[in-house]
């Protein structure tokens, strides 16, 4: 088993010039994968031109393909969002719409090409809606055939309405948070290594 990939898309809407507080708890979850022996990727999808649509390529213009090739690359995929009026950010229902462009293509087993991926989310904020953010991207993620383990959604919310972040707020040395950045990372290592060794069987798995 050679080093496996772990890519992140951070749905912020910040772009990568601006601090990110969501950035911040998947770079405690990276301190583990890399320590593993996990190869990390970033992404801040604000960076990026990407168009709305169900497709895994919306033509001129459109940087999703690029990432989409990554999205094929890895192991464990993670969504992390800011949570804005109590939902995760537009950028993440876009990342969602656009991976769901793909889950018609299939591996060369016949079935979608996200099998055999883990998933996880990470969200942060300082009002309500953690859990039915994290809820929602693991539905979609499992939906479009992403393996999701147990404990595999870490976040940081402080008291409801306007008040610090995380980084402000010193949200990582919340001991909650940090069980569940350790559960995130470890739980979604233990299925990647698993499934690149044991991928889930064709049978009764495919689109074709």
């Amino acid at each position: 088993m050679g080093n496996l990939n772990v890519l992140f898309l951070n749905t912020s809407l910040k772009s990568s010039e601006e601090t990110s507080n969501t950035q911040v708890l998947f770079d405690q979850a990276a301190l583990i994968y890399q320590r593993e022996g996990f190869n990390t990727e970033s992404i801040r999808l604000a960076d990026y031109n990407i168009k709305y649509g169900i497709s895994g390529d919306m033509g001129e213009g459109d940087e999703w393909p690029q990432i989409l090739e990554k999205v094929k690359e890895a192991n464990i995929v993670i969504i992390g969002t800011p949570i804005w009026l109590g939902e995760k950010s537009a950028i993440a229902k876009l990342a969602i719409e656009r991976l769901y462009g793909s889950s018609s293509e299939t591996n060369e087993k016949g079935q979608a090409i996200f099998y055999n991926k883990v998933g996880g989310a990470i969200v942060t904020g300082n009002e309500d809606g953690a859990k039915g953010s994290a809820a929602s991207i693991l539905y979609a993620l499992a939906h479009i055939g992403f393996v999701i383990p147990p404990n595999v959604d870490t976040y940081w919310v402080g008291e409801a309405g306007p008040g610090p972040s995380l980084i402000d707020a010193n949200g990582l040395e919340n001991e909650f948070t940090q069980q569940h950045i350790e559960m995130l990372a470890y739980n979604t290592m233990y299925f990647a290594k698993l499934l690149d060794q044991n991928p889930i069987p064709a049978k009764g798995n495919t689109l074709e």
